[in-house]
């Protein structure tokens, strides 16, 4: 199913899904403090009018006890008319109260006392002191009954607001839980999408490197994104055009070896008996020429003979079999090999290195070892000195192999790898080269996934070989 998306859209589609992850975190922390704003709004305005009711409350006793007093005094009808009116309101407000929490058995005690109070108001004009003295003392009890309302009210609000910072803690907790478990959500699925969009990355990192590397032979197949899928089909294709490509030339080079082989043996052939004699004697000038033809037929052969060596190399350093091998040793091997050739020019040779393994081709980096420390000892002076020094430094190993001879001259150093090419500096005592060594170690080296190069240096030739990411304990 995920097949059908492109790596583009799949990537999309990762960034949606964290993103609103996130939002989802973010809107419902917004809605809980939104909602905890109008709570607390609303228990302040609450609040409020609790503690307004419960003043009021007290302010109307104070006015009904004058009212009151002074009705029974003066037994005046318009005063107790009012004096009900107010009592009405305290009414109310006692309601209210009762609704915001106030205690139910305070308000029938504020109940009880008014209606004692409302029967003082009227009677006969003798008893109207006595009357006005248990008013006096029933609104003493109501002050005391207003007191603890108000009291109360006080109490209830701060219930409120405890009740409201204990709610506005939990949501705190609540909300830093799920923000932290958002965002461990949004980083674990950030890793799980980055792990995953990234091993179809690898595969086609790892199947460039294969046909840099020249491992025709492993089929190049992606599994993933369409788009990525796409393009390890056309890296297959690639690697089957190369494959063709690479055989195509190793059937051209086998068959022009061939068809030059024959007729250059014939004329070999012709040239000896030329030089026998068999067609009559020659004259000092026809004999140089049958040299010089003797000698270009030997070259010519000796040129095709090294062109089919360098394709046979070129080929088999595609064919690895790797390893896990001491480098210093096969150094030391390689050294031991060719003692007599150092020995024979009174050569020294120093290593200097610890033990470093590798998971190598010995043979093929034998191989490359011994063009190395042939040309080293070929190209010296007599009575000279070769180092060879093996170090590990960060995610690679170094080989450095330097001589005291004549070196490279600056116009050879950028073709001092390409097959064939000879320097202009030659060493006069011995055979000419044929300019394939230094090519067939760069094939080996390079069929290894590391490197090869010729440093700058006053005097003699210092190469550098480097293996990347190749060290094993």
């Amino acid at each position: 199913m995920l097949q059908r998306f492109s790596f583009r859209q799949l990537l999309v589609i990762a960034f949606l899904l964290i993103a609103a992850l996130l939002g989802a975190a973010s809107l419902r922390a917004l809605f809980t403090l939104e909602d905890l704003t109008l709570q607390s709004r609303d228990n302040a305005a609450r609040a409020l009018e609790l503690s307004g009711a419960a003043q009021s409350l007290s302010e109307r006793s104070l006015s009904m006890e004058r009212t009151a007093r002074q009705s029974v005094v003066l037994d005046d009808r318009i005063l107790r008319e009012h004096f009900r009116d107010e009592a009405k309101e305290s009414l109310n407000l006692l309601g209210r109260l009762t609704q915001e929490g106030i205690s139910s058995a305070r308000a029938r005690q504020w109940r009880a006392h008014l209606q004692t109070m409302d029967k003082l108001l009227t009677g006969p004009s003798a008893t109207a002191l006595e009357r006005e003295r248990q008013l006096a003392q029933a609104f003493r009890e109501l002050e005391g009954i207003n007191t603890a309302i108000a009291l109360q009210a006080q109490q209830t609000i701060q219930q409120r607001n405890q009740s409201l910072q204990d709610k506005l803690e939990a949501s705190r907790q609540q909300l830093a839980q799920q923000v932290t478990w958002a965002i461990v959500l949004a980083v674990a699925m950030a890793l799980a999408f980055g792990i995953w969009f990234t091993l179809p990355l690898k595969r086609l990192e790892n199947a460039i490197v294969g046909l840099g590397e020249n491992r025709l032979d492993q089929v190049i197949a992606i599994q993933g994104p369409a788009d990525l899928a796409l393009v390890g089909q056309r890296l297959n294709w690639l690697r089957l055009r190369l494959v063709e490509l690479d055989a195509d030339k190793s059937r051209f080079l086998r068959h022009i070896s061939h068809e030059l082989k024959t007729p250059l043996a014939s004329l070999r052939e012709g040239v000896s008996l030329l030089e026998d004699g068999v067609a009559g004697s020659l004259s000092p000038d026809q004999r140089e020429i049958a040299q010089i033809l003797r000698h270009n037929t030997v070259v010519l052969q000796g040129q095709i003979e090294d062109l089919l060596r360098f394709n046979t190399a070129a080929f088999e350093a595609r064919q690895l079999r790797r390893q896990n091998v001491d480098l210093l040793q096969l150094i030391e091997e390689q050294v031991d090999a060719q003692r007599l050739q150092w020995r024979a020019r009174e050569l020294s040779l120093s290593i200097v290195g610890e033990p470093l393994k590798m998971e190598v081709d010995p043979e093929k980096i034998g191989t490359a070892l011994a063009n190395l420390l042939s040309n080293a000892i070929r190209y010296s002076p007599l009575k000279g000195v070769i180092h060879l020094s093996l170090s590990e430094q960060p995610g690679l190993a170094r080989l450095d192999i330097q001589d005291q001879g004549v070196g490279v001259a600056p116009a050879d150093r950028e073709r001092i790898f390409e097959p064939f090419y000879r320097g202009e500096r030659q060493p006069g005592d011995v055979a000419r080269g044929s300019g394939i060594g230094l090519s067939i170690v760069h094939e080996y080296i390079a069929a290894h996934g590391g490197r090869i190069e010729l440093l700058p240096g006053e005097s003699g030739a210092h190469f550098r070989i480097e293996f990347p990411h190749v060290f094993k304990s």
